[in-house]
């Protein structure tokens, strides 16, 4: 890649799906019409595939018909767009038919006990991804992998070559419709998936506005109780400890922060591991990853949009997020500043451990060496970014996280200098910058997440 470039200038579409969306938008400008996505004819397609017709308690059918209803009005969706919304809607309702079936099939599912859980939260890539990897390797615990959540079902062993087989193909295919997502954020078929994924089948979910501009679902699901995304949440994680059990479930989701009374009324013995990171390079890197995502499934993605969404959201979220963490005892939950998971992350995995008086084996220090030496070797390049391409200052994003940078000492003078001269510098005129101090790097010695 040209290092001189951000990564998201560097994006353009592989030829085939330029060629294929531009089809798409021929029969758009000729008004020949695409069939809508709509909610009761996309379940009646479920049902059929699958031969079922119990989707289990708790309505989602509000959730997907606003959800259709915002993607056809607002996200401007190109032909790949719409033909992955509607594929990945129904591999979701299929998911929850065959889910049901399945607790019905196997009654002890419904018995499986879900264990002072810990979540990993903090804002979005605040190194949120290689803690969790990190956690995750101990064999004494467990986390969701890409495939198991993509096809969750049987919940036995039976099958499982050829379901993580079919969940490579799907990581190769949105190589191939987002070539440089690989460059944000690790794509796998048994990687580590945010936990987030297990509420999708209720509809209540902000994985879709991560994926589409859909500013109506988005502003219908802040207002919604999320408790029972939380239930499902658990019955997920039944489904999949009832294949494989461990001692305790290492989950990650950044935006957790967003509902944690509904969170703890589900589970009320959860522990958390709070990350810590600069808002200005947090609000960058995930604009970029936003930005690069949509761009997968719209042409008319905006970066001004998403890191105004993104602070906005994030600032609103953190507030919240602290208020609700002073119920906690301390001793629940544990902080890890960015800088310490880059520096030396077996060093922040065993303060860790240290604060929740686990003990960390021999073998899983080992297995998290490993991780970390393979983690190094396997970047395959560099994710550039800097604040500027998304209209936006530092003083601006410190300002809306002011009371979070207050906290935790997140000021532009805390991070050692490297850190408190990029801040400086991004507030600059773009011909006064150093070169570089703007272009936060994703390199073998950052982490990302």
């Amino acid at each position: 890649m040209n290092t001189s470039a951000t990564t998201l200038q560097q994006m353009r579409p592989l030829l085939p799906v330029r060629l294929l969306n531009g089809c798409g938008a021929l029969l758009d400008r000729t008004r020949i019409p695409l069939t809508r996505a709509l909610a009761p004819d996309l379940i009646e397609t479920a049902k059929r595939r699958c031969r079922l017709d119990d989707f289990g308690k708790g309505d989602f059918f509000e959730g997907l018909s606003r959800l259709l209803e915002s993607c056809q009005r607002e996200a401007r969706l190109n032909l790949i767009g719409k033909i992955a919304l509607k594929t990945d809607v129904l591999q979701t309702l299929c998911s929850r038919l065959q889910m049901e079936r399945d607790r019905q099939l196997y009654p002890k599912i419904a018995q499986q006990q879900i264990r002072e859980p810990l979540f990993i939260v903090g804002l979005p890539r605040s190194g949120t991804t290689l803690l969790h990897s990190l956690l995750a390797a101990d064999p004494e615990h467990r986390c969701p992998l890409m495939w198991e959540v993509r096809s969750p079902t049987p919940p036995t062993v039976a099958d499982e070559k050829r379901r993580i087989q079919r969940a490579t193909r799907s990581c190769k295919f949105f190589n191939l419709l987002a070539p440089g997502f690989r460059y944000v954020h690790a794509v796998g078929a048994e990687v580590p998936q945010e936990c987030i994924s297990l509420m999708t089948p209720t509809f209540l979910s902000d994985q879709f506005d991560a994926m589409y501009y859909v500013p109506l679902y988005r502003a219908w699901f802040f207002q919604q109780d999320l408790r029972p995304a939380y239930e499902y949440h658990r019955r997920f994680l039944q489904h999949l400890q009832f294949r494989r059990a461990a001692r305790r479930w290492i989950l990650k989701a950044p935006t957790h922060m967003f509902a944690m009374p509904a969170l703890l009324s589900v589970y009320p013995d959860a522990l958390f591991v709070q990350t810590h990171r600069t808002p200005v390079d947090a609000m960058a890197s995930v604009s970029s990853l936003v930005t690069i995502l949509r761009s997968a499934f719209s042409d008319a993605v905006d970066p001004v949009t998403v890191c105004r969404e993104a602070i906005d959201y994030w600032s609103e979220t953190m507030d919240k997020f602290l208020s609700e963490r002073d119920r906690l005892a301390s001793k629940r939950i544990c902080d890890v500043e960015f800088d310490e998971i880059s520096r030396d992350p077996i060093a922040a995995v065993r303060r860790i451990y240290d604060h929740f008086g686990w003990s960390l084996s021999q073998q899983a220090a080992q297995r998290m060496r490993t991780l970390v030496a393979s983690h190094a070797q396997r970047q395959p390049g560099n994710h550039r970014y800097h604040l500027s391409q998304f209209g936006f200052t530092a003083e601006e994003v410190l300002s809306a996280f002011a009371p979070y940078c207050q906290r935790f000492d997140l000021s532009p003078l805390s991070g050692g200098e490297k850190l408190s001269r990029s801040l400086r510098d991004s507030a600059l005129p773009k011909s006064q910058r150093r070169s570089g101090s703007v272009s936060f790097v994703r390199n073998n010695g950052e982490v990302g997440g």
